[in-house]
């Protein structure tokens, strides 16, 4: 239980900083144009694929090993 103390805060920092380059890698699929009314329905919607299917599912597990981290800690 010591050593998972110990090793829990460097889990996670490094939990954080991936789940932070995981969500700044991710394409948003509305435009600008949108915000200020412009036609923007063609971008609105669109099928994830390949890698980028890959690192939305990435994204949501380290995400939820972030809260799961975070409840550990909360309860040591």
């Amino acid at each position: 239980m010591e050593a998972l103390e110990a090793f829990l805060p460097y889990i996670q920092i490094t939990l954080s900083i991936l789940l932070v380059i995981s969500v700044l890698l991710q394409q948003t699929g509305a435009g600008l144009g949108g915000a200020f009314g412009g036609d923007n329905f063609s971008s609105g919607y669109h099928t994830r694929r390949g890698v980028e299917k890959t690192l939305f599912y990435g994204t949501i597990v380290i995400g939820v090993l972030f809260v799961l981290s975070a409840f550990i800690a909360l309860i040591i």
